[in-house]
Order: C-alpha cells, then sequence, then structure tokens
C-alpha cells in the first residue's frame, strides 16, 4: 500500500457514523443520489495556520469522487446536473480564504441559494439527497459559540429546510475540524428526514475520496468519537473560564469532557465519547476478567452479528471509590480495536492495564500521602462497551471488582507546577440519589523554594580546553567523548547553538520552520551540521511552495482508536521527511480538548489522555521508523488561541499531572520521543518556555526525558525563579528552566546575540552559568548524532545556487532591467534582469509588513520560475527594512524575475539585483 492508499484509509477509518436511522447508509446498487452544498467541491482537507499550511500536489472533493465510484461500481447514479449548477456559482462565488492571510480565513463559506425549482428538479430524479456542511479553525483563531461556527449559520439552516422538504431520506456529511453543535439533528423543521449524519472531518488531500468510500459501502465506518457532543456548549464545564485574557482558571480540575459529564451530568449528553456507529452490528463478550495483584487480564470475544465486514473498538473504562480526594465516574483505563471481521466472524481479544494506572495524585496530603500517586481503600469496578455510556460493568475473578482494604502509594513525586494562589476547584459530593452534585474547595499552593532547588541541581562545567582538533565525526564513531568535544566550544558559540534561526534558513532545505545545531561558521568547522524542522503535523511544510503530502487532522488519526494504523501512516511521513533532508515534524500536537472552541484542537486528539498519549507515541514510532522524528508539543496546558502568548494557565497540580501532563508522560516513556517543543503560555505564573519545574523536574528528572527541548517560534520568557513580567530576551532563564534552543531568531544573527537576548549579561551576573549553556549543548548534538542529518554529507554553511539563462539575446517586448537598478515586479508578473557579468549577484530586498508580530509571511522570489530566494516576515511595524535575501551565481544573459506571495502580508517595496565579480569557489562554498 501506497502513502496515499495509507491517507485514504485512516481517513475511512477516522470517520464516525453519529445516526443511520433506517439504514440509508451505505448507498445501494439503485440509488439515485443528489449533493447539495458548495463543501461538495470546496471541500476541507485540513485546517489553517502552520499545522495545515501544506502545498499539495492534488486533492480529492466528494462529489468527484462519488462521480468516479459510480462510474467504476456503476453504482450510485449521481445527479451532475445539479453537480454542475453548483460548479457555475462557485466559479462566480469563489472560495473565501482570507486574502490568505495568517488566521484571516472565515470559519465556513457562503451558500448557494437553492430555489423550489432546484429541490422539485432533483427529487425527481433521486431518492436520496446529501448535504455537506463544511468549517475550519486555526492557529492564533478560536472558534466560537455563534452562527457559521458552532452553530449552523440562518443560510445552512434555509438550506436544510429545503432539502428535507423535498427529500425523505437525508445524509449531513460534517467536513468540520472540530466538534459543532449537534442539537439541530432534531429541529422540527427538518420533518425528522435527517436520516443519516456522517462525521468526516477534514481528511487530509485523500478526505473527499476516502468519504465518498464510506457512503458507497466500499468501507465501513468504524471511527469513534474522541470527545463528548454535548447538547449545549455552556454545559462544557470549562466554557466559563474560556477565552479569556489573563489568568484562565482551570475550576474545572480532572472533570474534562465525559469525566464531568459522567459524574454530573448524563443526560446532557447528546453523542457520548467513544460513540460510533456502523454498517454491522457487534457483540462484545466478556469471557474472563483476572486480576493477579498488579494487572487486570481481560479476555473479550467480539463477534460480527451483521451482514457485511467492520472494525470493533473494545473500551475498558474504570470507577475509582470516590475516597477523600474524589474521582469521575468513569475513566479510559485500555481499548483494542479488532482486525476487519467478516459477517459472522469472531475476534478473541486480550487486553491488560496495571492497576497502578488508576491512581490519583493527592497534591494536598488529605490522604496522608502528600505530592504522592494513592490507589484510595475502596472498591475498583471495570466496565466494557464501544462508549463511556453504553459499557456494561465486567465481574473481575466473579466478584464486583477490585476491593483495597488500605490506601496503596503507587509513586512519590515532589511538589511541582503548584499554583501560587489558591482558587475554587470542582469535586463531587453524593446528592443522596446515586448521582453527585458538585461542590468546590481550595486548591493547594506552592510551597518549593525554586531557587534552592535550581541551585541544588547544577550541572557541572566542563573546563574550556580550545580547539583539540575532535570533530563532530569522532564523536559519532565513539573516538572521542562528548565532553571532549563540548570543552573545544567556546561561550560565544555555545550562546550560538541555542539560538536556532527563523524559516527560510539557507542551512537546512529553505521553506521549512528553522535550522540549529551547526549554524554558525566555527560550528561548522567542528563539523556540526545544520539540523532543520518542518511545520506539521499533517504534513511537510515548505514555504517554498515545494509539494509534499497532506495527512488527515489529528482529531481524526485519534477517532481511528487505532495505533497500528496510525504508526503505519507516519512510516511514510518519515520517509517523507528523509527524502526532503528534514530531521524532524513539528508534530504530533498532543494538548487536551479541553473546550471544543479552541481553534486549534483539530491537530490534537481527545479530551482523553491516554488516548491522546497512545495515538501520539503510534505517530513518533512511525516517524521514527521511517528515518526521521517527531517534535511533540505544545508543553503544556496549551488550551486556547486567543492570548496563547499572554495567558497564564491556573491549575492545580493534580489535574496538570493527572489530565494535561499525562499524554506528553505516556509518549516520554515509551522512549519514542527525540524533541519537544514547549509552549506560549504561562503555567501557573511561569511561562513554559523558562519553567524549571515544568521542564526540568518533570519532565527531565522524574519522567527521565534526555533529548532536545526547544521553545515555540518567538516565545516569550520570564525569570525562572521569580517570574514575573515576560520577554523574549529572557533566554539566560530558558536555558537555567533545562529548555535547549529558542525558536527562532532571525537568519545569520545567531553568532552576534540573536535579538538582543541576556545570554551574555546572564553569564556575568550568575544567573546563568557555562555548566548549563554545555548542558544544552550536550542535549542538542544529542539529537543531532541520532537525526537523518548526521547520515548526510556535511553540506557548505551556504550554498548558492548557479543558473544559466536560457535568453542570451534581449526578449522582444520584455521589460528590462540592469543589474544594480531597482526594480519592482507586480505580485503574479515578470519582467526581466540583464545579467552582463559571469558572477556572484546579491538579491536585496526592501519591504514593510503591518499587523501581529506571529503571522508569517513569505513572498519567494523566482528566476526563470525556480525559486532563487524569499523574503520572510513575522512584522516589521510598519517600517521598510532591508535584507540580503540571498546571493545566486548568474551567466551572462536575461533572466525571467518575478514575485510569488507564498503567505501574503509582505509589502514588497523594491528588489535589488547587484552583482560581485568573485568565483563562487573562492568563498569555499560549493553551488547547487
Amino acid at each position: 500500500m501506497n502513502f496515499a492508499e495509507k491517507m485514504c484509509q485512516a481517513a475511512e477509518e477516522g470517520g464516525v457514523l453519529l445516526k443511520n436511522d433506517n439504514a440509508m447508509l451505505p448507498f445501494c446498487t439503485d440509488d439515485k443520489v443528489v449533493v447539495f452544498g458548495r463543501c461538495q467541491f470546496d471541500y476541507y482537507r485540513s485546517g489553517t495556520g502552520s499545522g495545515g499550511s501544506v502545498h499539495v500536489s492534488y486533492s480529492t472533493n466528494l462529489t468527484d469522487s462519488l462521480i468516479e465510484i459510480s462510474e467504476k461500481e456503476k453504482a450510485p447514479a449521481i445527479d451532475r446536473e445539479l453537480a454542475q449548477i453548483y460548479r457555475k456559482w462557485i466559479e462566480l462565488n469563489p472560495f473565501d480564504n482570507g486574502d490568505g492571510g495568517w488566521a484571516s480565513e472565515p470559519w465556513c463559506q457562503k451558500e448557494m441559494p437553492l430555489s423550489a425549482e432546484i429541490i422539485a428538479d432533483a427529487a425527481k430524479n433521486c431518492g436520496k439527497a446529501v448535504y455537506v456542511i463544511g468549517r475550519t479553525a486555526g492557529e492564533d483563531k478560536d472558534n466560537r459559540a455563534e452562527k457559521g461556527s458552532w452553530y449552523l449559520t440562518d443560510e445552512e439552516h434555509d438550506t436544510l429546510k429545503k432539502i428535507c422538504s423535498g427529500f425523505e431520506n437525508v445524509c449531513v456529511v460534517l467536513n468540520v475540524s472540530n466538534i459543532i453543535d449537534m442539537e439541530w439533528i432534531d429541529d422540527p423543521d427538518f420533518c425528522g428526514h435527517i436520516r443519516s449524519v456522517l462525521l468526516a472531518w477534514h481528511g487530509g488531500q485523500e478526505g473527499g475520496r476516502a468519504a465518498a468510500r464510506l457512503l458507497c459501502g466500499l468501507a465501513n465506518p468504524c471511527g469513534k468519537l474522541t470527545d463528548t457532543i454535548a447538547r449545549h456548549i455552556d454545559y462544557y464545564p470549562s466554557s466559563k473560564n474560556f477565552g479569556k485574557e489573563g489568568d484562565i482558571l482551570y475550576q474545572e480540575d480532572i472533570y474534562v469532557g465525559y469525566r464531568y459529564f459522567s459524574t454530573f451530568a448524563p443526560e446532557e449528553v447528546r453523542f457520548p465519547f467513544g460513540f460510533g456507529l456502523s454498517y454491522t452490528n457487534f457483540t462484545i463478550q466478556v469471557e474472563k476478567a483476572h486480576f493477579d495483584g498488579e494487572k487486570l487480564y481481560i479476555s473479550v470475544k467480539v463477534k460480527n452479528t451483521g451482514k457485511c465486514p467492520g472494525k470493533e473498538v473494545v473500551q475498558i473504562y474504570a470507577q475509582a471509590p470516590q475516597g477523600k480526594l474524589g474521582k469521575s465516574q468513569r475513566v479510559l483505563v485500555s481499548f483494542k480495536k479488532t482486525k476487519l471481521l467478516e459477517a459472522t466472524e469472531s475476534q478473541d481479544m486480550q487486553i491488560d492495564f496495571s492497576l497502578e494506572d488508576l491512581a490519583s495524585y493527592d497534591d494536598s496530603g488529605i490522604t496522608g500521602n502528600e505530592f504522592c500517586y494513592v490507589l484510595e481503600k475502596g472498591l475498583y469496578e471495570f466496565f466494557t462497551g464501544n462508549d463511556a455510556q453504553a459499557a456494561q460493568k465486567i465481574l473481575v475473578d466473579g466478584r464486583e471488582g477490585i476491593f483495597l482494604e488500605k490506601n496503596l502509594v503507587t509513586k512519590k513525586l515532589t511538589q511541582a507546577v503548584a499554583p501560587s494562589h489558591s482558587f475554587e476547584r470542582m469535586r463531587p459530593a453524593a446528592d443522596g440519589n446515586g448521582g453527585f452534585s458538585i461542590q468546590t474547595e481550595k486548591t493547594p499552593v506552592s510551597k518549593v523554594d525554586l531557587s534552592e532547588r535550581i541551585k541544588s541541581n547544577m550541572p557541572k562545567e566542563i573546563p574550556f580546553s580550545g580547539d583539540k582538533g575532535i570533530r563532530f565525526s569522532d564523536l559519532l564513531s565513539g573516538k572521542a567523548s562528548s565532553d571532549d568535544f563540548i570543552a573545544q566550544i567556546d561561550d560565544i558559540q555555545l550562546a550560538a547553538m541555542v539560538r536556532g534561526e527563523g524559516m527560510m534558513s539557507q542551512k537546512v532545505t529553505v521553506g521549512i520552520a528553522a535550522a540549529y545545531g551547526g549554524i554558525t561558521q566555527k560550528l561548522r568547522d567542528l563539523g556540526i551540521p545544520a539540523a532543520g524542522c518542518s511545520d506539521g503535523p499533517s504534513g511537510i511544510r515548505i514555504d517554498t511552495g515545494k509539494e509534499t503530502n497532506l495527512m488527515p487532522i489529528g482529531t481524526l488519526l485519534a477517532c481511528t482508536w487505532n495505533p497500528n494504523l496510525i504508526e503505519e501512516l507516519f512510516t511514510f511521513e518519515g520517509k517523507e521527511l528523509v527524502e526532503y533532508e528534514i530531521d524532524s515534524l513539528l508534530g504530533p500536537g498532543v494538548n487536551i480538548h479541553r473546550n471544543p472552541l479552541n481553534g486549534r484542537n483539530f491537530e490534537y486528539y481527545s479530551e482523553d489522555p491516554l488516548l491522546a498519549g497512545t495515538i501520539a507515541t503510534a505517530v513518533l514510532r512511525g516517524l521514527n521508523k521511517g528515518g526521521s522524528s517527531g517534535t511533540i508539543k505544545h508543553f503544556a496546558a496549551n488550551n486556547q488561541e486567543l492570548c496563547r502568548r499572554s495567558g497564564n494557565s491556573v491549575i492545580s497540580e493534580r489535574a496538570l499531572r493527572e489530565i494535561y501532563l499525562k499524554p506528553f508522560e505516556i509518549a516520554v516513556k515509551s522512549g519514542e520521543v527525540k524533541s519537544l517543543m514547549t509552549s506560549y503560555n504561562a503555567i501557573n505564573g511561569h511561562w513554559a518556555a523558562s519553567n524549571y519545574d515544568l521542564v526540568t523536574t518533570i519532565l527531565r528528572k522524574e519522567w527521565g526525558y534526555k533529548g532536545l527541548v526547544m521553545t515555540d517560534w518567538w516565545a516569550t520568557m520570564n525569570d525562572c525563579v521569580n517570574g514575573g513580567k515576560e520577554s523574549i530576551r529572557k533566554t539566560g532563564s530558558m536555558i537555567r528552566s533545562g529548555n535547549d534552543v529558542y525558536m527562532v531568531v532571525d537568519n545569520d544573527c545567531a553568532e552576534s546575540g540573536g535579538h538582543n537576548d541576556d545570554i551574555a549579561e546572564s553569564l556575568k551576573n550568575g544567573k546563568l552559568s557555562r555548566a548549563e549553556l554545555q548542558q544544552a549543548a550536550r542535549h542538542i548534538l544529542d539529537f543531532i548524532s541520532i537525526s537523518p542529518v548526521a547520515k548526510r554529507k556535511l553540506r557548505p554553511l551556504k550554498i548558492f545556487k548557479s543558473f544559466t539563462s536560457n535568453q542570451i539575446q534581449k526578449p522582444a517586448g520584455a521589460v528590462i532591467v540592469e543589474e544594480g537598478e531597482p526594480f519592482l515586479p507586480e505580485n503574479g508578473k515578470s519582467l526581466y534582469l540583464h545579467a552582463a557579468h559571469d558572477a556572484m549577484y546579491n538579491i536585496n530586498g526592501t519591504y514593510r509588513k503591518e499587523g501581529d508580530d506571529l503571522s508569517q509571511s513569505v513572498t519567494n522570489i523566482l528566476i526563470d520560475g525556480e525559486n532563487a530566494a524569499s523574503l520572510e516576515c513575522r512584522s516589521t511595524a510598519g517600517l521598510e527594512t532591508t535584507v540580503n535575501a540571498a546571493q545566486v551565481h548568474l551567466l551572462p544573459g536575461y533572466y525571467k524575475i518575478a514575485l510569488i506571495p507564498t503567505k501574503p502580508g509582505i509589502e514588497t517595496k523594491q528588489l535589488v539585483i547587484s552583482s560581485e565579480v568573485i568565483n563562487p569557489v573562492t568563498l569555499g562554498v560549493c553551488p547547487m
């Protein structure tokens, strides 16, 4: 199976069938089907921002895929007349991408008005209708509880009403990035005619084909929800504290998603966590459940009792005793997906997990075991089924469950990342009717002396030796130790190593997110290569416009509940990264779906930490098998896009450890994590990029992580001891916290101080030691040594492109610019440069950009249709800025010059291409 087929398979398995009354789906041989909605053609592939900015060579849409199936399979018949009407209307009403600007694309698109005549004509020929509803979401922009985002628009409601007035069998396909309101399913306006609802998500470039195959029964839906769909957005307990500025209180504590609903409000659930229908039926029978004192072993027989092949997911939930800490009524503890079972076929499955996995963290000492994971005494009950609400109780060794007569401490830790100020958090109280009401309690506060903790864990300095002739190749071959190699690197070069270069760096594959490691000539002289990382997590973003593959969004992948499939998919992605000489994909993202309106939920997996951590581990294992790696992110509690750089996540240590850090812990302890990215936000007053307890106490010391840690792009930090005001300059605190690389500084300025950070002054005043810089360098070198770049030939620091003109004579009627003369081609148009010499030419660009300093804009400069240089920036605050974009080697002749924006926003004022009559060989570099 090739990459495209594996993407299609994943998109199929992640589709969730929410409703299928009267077996409307799959379409049958004699069905005649009409498709409504512009998104049948403008089919969303992925969300916006860095998570979906992938240039693809093709993409599939729903209707063309249905037509292709119809032609191959001779059924079902698709109404092409209406399809053609939609095509023509879309030509006159093109897709609104917000002019391509960062976070400017609307959540939904304008719909084609439907007349009574259109409906009547379609109903004459067809007996079944499909309506495609589309939504997007993305970085830097949360969804909202308003029409066109969480709710249907008036236009969509009116369209659906008209469709239901003409058709008794209507299927709604949700081509969405996040879950949306689903209460409209029972709206009386629709006459009960909405028989089927398929949650198809954004399926990447193969998404349209996958959805069509599901509708036609060429694939059987087997996806399960990774989030609870509640009846109203306000029923999610995080809603009252979501989308805030400043302090963002996590008052719901551990009661996130189904943990909340199963405990306090089961009646408010429209579709439960883990839910998903199939075209066939299954029985799940527990054959045996045995506890050996440490692990619970469950033998399950799953049988396909229907008439077509399908897959089922066995989900195991636990209910711990309330004890003194308070617990959720349901917690997912294990799951396993069957193979494809033919009709009447069964499969015996073995599932096991440790009772220790059910332990709760005591952050207050109420159990007598402060800062420990504790199994409180009482009865532990277990349930199995195919969603959180339908799961049925299991007898363990013939008993009601596992009874502990006393508290058991499973892990002794130390307080870390606790809040500095107490706030009210949620906890259950028995209501006397077998249920629970909500009470609150004060959160414990931090007792940690961070200054003393840091002082007692300082690394030892390696004395500076100067250059002893030891090279990076000696380190790789084992001829020299890392201590001896690092001893050669002075403070200036150590500081340069912890500064990553920005997008469009020429020192790695041009157009990817960053370069780090050997990015100065002195570091390169030591043989240290530059590693490169690319935006993901759904595919490789290359801002030169180079085409790569776009996979389904993260939430869809998690809805497969199939780690083996995800590992296979990302093995292909790992190979593609190696092909493009990229050392890490910036993903997976494993932040918890705390609230459905988080604009970046589509990159993440679930409201459940076990499921999120398991899928993330599969992604990382696949990338590693493919020969590259992934950078797990965003560490941690990055759960809204509004004010993501200035928000302070105020959260209890218990909720942090049990919910928000747990997927990272699962992945790290699997051994598959080689690099990790911290988040923008602060956690309890300390910004993640300089949060010592987060990065060192928990990640490195408790979990034993020895890999690379980097910041998010242009992150801010504050004092790692005292907290306080954040700044992009406080790189000294970043290093002291255990974070290794600051992402990113402007290209070619890592050696000269980056963005005027405080590393030099921190070394002088004792707020940073040389030993801590050396420790960061060690982590960077260790990562590079196991990355693809270590196997590639060491490339020169700069590689110059060489061009030979196809136009020796002056092109007739062309606009000609002489070298050194300022000019400005219009975007999308071109003119010709006259190169008079065989020489190196500097390409200088003057530009300006307004707006947010996180919006990444790129304009490529093409010579004879090939990318030669790029202007890239976040913001110039409206001021004109001149940069040397690149050097190229030109032979005499006339060259066509064009400006092509791949991420709009830059206003180019002028270009100047001037020659230096030199040979590139004399510079110690080679032409490419």
